[in-house]
């Protein structure tokens, strides 16, 4: 039997386990990338680990969540991500130089090569053949430190791509096509692997769009083959040296098979409030609009700007319509500007924003009231705008531009005849504004440099031998890590300081819960299925333990946050009847017995309600590594004699 495309690059990466599906395998990383929101506590978790410098290949910090800079935080975080990253062996992407991903794709992917991110949307650089990966910031910390990353090994899913796109139709329109399908859950535990004959009708960077918002599937990643058109894209950025071939052999198996029909897709969109609730354009077309926001790391490219501007040229942007564009990268503003399309877009009356994600994760740009924005982005969960009651679409660049000239939503094939689009055979090189570390020799003179808003990474303590503690908060399903540890401008800043962020925690749901959570002491949540979807941000386990959570006990987990919460030291634990979940009311007194040794050596253990009078047996779904991790208190304390 032959190997996909994901197959092999794991399998040469293998440290620990056995290649076999549904067991824990340890693989090696060549790869890391963070980003300020996540990246300031991934590098105090580094250097508490004691580690002189890191191990890998190659590890870039990047400025471009918290750009905003109404207050000293932000800046001081930054400061202080300069200062490791030279200190410590990493490269450093400034403020203004781009999105992770979008850099990362252009800069430093390599095709065949694993990288890990603390980013959700990490998994872009799939669209260069890589096995890449979003995780938490202690996951990332310890595989800089050369540790090894740990995931179950997943079911692989075909997704065959065949024909051609129609015109006006793009790359968002596949990827919003397969979460039509496959839902949020649908990709849990799996890799999504693109393949036929409709793949090289696709570039590098509408495969990265694909590999990027496939993370709202809940998938571990999602990969493209590394084939001619990888080569094009590594030569136009004069990296042709990294490039190898991988494909998937002709007798490789999958353990499921979905077919896209790329001549049939029409443009799409995905409504209020989740990223698979997709129509087609058409069923909504002319509905008013407020807003619309082009960029984020889905679809901030070179190509997509080109269109972008296409659309624009020569029009003005409706009078009552904001448009916002945030080109990805400086190289890819650079090009813009060049090329004279830069001109087009504000010619037409668009709002020019620096390259960084901007909208996408709250930070400016929110909505009126009750207002509906067209965003090109890859979530639009309740309130993650920094508007409540925003109504927030996802769409592609193309739907998008011309929505934002009529005012209404627009189907793109109104456009007529569609330009053959064709990015330039070399992109403009410029990496200035990405700072190198320190030698080993020079490392001893850089000094880190914290500000007043950095704390240190909250306390932990070895799991107790039993938990007698109150429900301090009951919630429904697919609740996500915007639900848990909100973004936005006010609340990003706050990043590198875990008691005062904490206060923010499930605010969105109910505002009382950090109050009552720290009054309790300890306590625990009850959630539905899916909990925990979206962001990889630990902050969203990292608060809760500062509150006092020990445990989390739901329907089902989304894939980062139920490691991050093991990272934690926070006991994740499933009803084996979903059924008991109605039984349990937020305010009841729990107790989890015997509580050690059924996570040392059981599989599930017993939860009595004194309340209720009730009893429930959960799943305690953990590999003998997360048990350790477990028992010790957390990831960092298992780490820290683990890694010398």
């Amino acid at each position: 039997m032959g190997y996909t495309v994901a197959e092999k690059i794991l399998k040469e990466h293998l440290v620990e386990g056995e290649f076999k599906k549904g067991s824990e395998i340890g693989i090696r990383i060549d790869q890391t990338l963070t980003q300020d929101a996540t990246g300031t506590m991934a590098y105090i978790e580094f250097e508490a680990m004691g580690i002189p410098r890191v191990r890998t290949e190659k590890s870039v910090a990047y400025i471009d969540h918290n750009t905003l800079q109404s207050g000293f935080e932000n800046a001081d975080d930054h400061r202080f991500i300069g200062s490791v990253a030279k200190k410590r062996g990493i490269s450093f992407s400034r403020p203004g130089n781009g999105i992770c991903h979008q850099v990362h794709l252009e800069r430093f992917g390599i095709p065949g090569k694993t990288l890990i991110g603390s980013d959700s949307h990490t998994p872009t650089g799939g669209g260069l053949g890589m096995i890449a990966i979003g995780a938490g910031g202690l996951d990332v910390a310890v595989a800089m430190g050369g540790g090894t990353y740990y995931i179950t090994y997943p079911k692989i899913v075909k997704v065959e791509l065949k024909g051609k796109l129609s015109p006006w139709v793009s790359a968002k329109d596949v990827i919003l096509e397969v979460l039509r399908r496959m839902s949020v859950k649908g990709g849990v535990g799996k890799i999504i692997e693109y393949c036929g004959d409709g793949v090289k009708t696709l570039s590098v960077p509408e495969r990265a769009t694909i590999t990027n918002m496939g993370a709202e599937l809940g998938a571990t990643t999602s990969v493209f083959p590394s084939d001619e058109r990888t080569l094009e894209f590594l030569r136009a950025q004069k990296r042709e040296e990294v490039y190898k071939e991988i494909s998937a052999d002709p007798d490789a198996e999958y353990d499921e098979e979905l077919v896209i029909e790329l001549d049939k897709l029409e443009p799409l969109v995905a409504c209020p409030h989740s990223p698979d609730n997709v129509k087609t354009v058409k069923e909504l077309e002319g509905m008013k609009i407020d807003q619309v926001c082009i960029g984020s790391c889905t679809n901030s490219s070179l190509l997509d700007m080109m269109k972008v501007a296409y659309i624009l040229r020569g029009k003005t942007v409706h009078p009552d319509v904001s448009l916002s564009i945030a080109p990805g990268s400086k190289q890819v503003l650079n090009m813009l500007s060049r090329g004279g399309e830069l001109s087009d877009m504000i010619d037409a009356g668009a709002r020019l924003l620096e390259s960084a994600c901007g909208p996408c994760i709250g930070m400016g740009q929110s909505p009126n009231s009750k207002g509906v924005s067209l965003r090109t982005f890859n979530r639009n969960f309740l309130g993650r705008s920094g508007t409540k009651d925003a109504q927030i679409y996802l769409l592609s660049p193309e739907t998008a531009a011309i929505s934002a000239i009529t005012g209404v939503l627009t189907d793109p094939r109104s456009l007529g005849e569609m330009p053959q689009f064709e990015l330039p055979a070399t992109f403009i090189i410029n990496d200035n504004m990405i700072a190198l570390p320190a030698s080993k020799e020079e490392a001893d003179k850089v000094e880190v440099l914290k500000g007043p808003n950095i704390k240190s990474y909250p306390e932990t303590s070895p799991l107790p031998e039993s938990l007698h503690i109150t429900c301090s908060l009951k919630v429904g399903d697919n609740i996500t890590t915007d639900h848990i540890m909100p973004a936005g401008s006010k609340i990003l800043p706050l990043r590198s300081n875990i008691p005062e962020i904490s206060k923010y925690c499930f605010s969105v749901v109910d505002e009382k819960f950090p109050e009552r959570a720290l009054s309790l002491g300890t306590s625990a949540i009850i959630g539905g299925s899916n909990y925990g979807q979206g962001s990889s941000r630990e902050h969203a386990a990292l608060a809760p333990l500062y509150l006092g959570i020990k445990t989390v006990i739901v329907k089902s987990f989304a894939r980062i946050h139920k490691a991050n919460l093991v990272n934690a030291g926070i006991l994740p634990l499933t009803f084996a009847n979903e059924a008991d979940y109605d039984k349990i009311s937020a305010g009841d007194e729990l107790c989890l017995d015997n509580l050690r040794e059924a996570v040392k050596s059981g599989n599930t253990v017993t939860l009595k309600d004194k309340t209720s009078g009730i009893e429930a047996i959960l799943n305690i779904e953990l590999s003998e590594r997360e048990r350790e991790v477990i028992l010790e208190g957390g990831l960092l304390d298992y780490t820290r004699e683990r890694i010398k």
